[in-house]
């Protein structure tokens, strides 16, 4: 399946969750933030939430400093 993750197109394993994509993408620790389809995924549901063909997900790394 296909979904689109920070404004590219990606090939997922069906039934993917959004800790499976972070964990393939190398995305980890504290700050981060994903939306799918404009909605929230709260973190402690990253196992749970699975993606669907055509979802757009939208990945944010909290950064200090200023």
């Amino acid at each position: 399946m296909y979904a689109t993750v920070n404004g590219e197109r990606r090939e997922l394993r069906s039934g993917a969750t959004v800790a499976e994509l972070l964990r393939n993408l190398k995305v980890e620790g504290p700050g981060i933030a994903v939306a799918v389809n404009e909605r929230v995924v709260r973190s402690s549901r990253f196992d749970e939430h699975r993606l669907s063909e055509g979802d757009v997900v939208e990945i944010i790394r909290a950064v200090a400093g200023g």
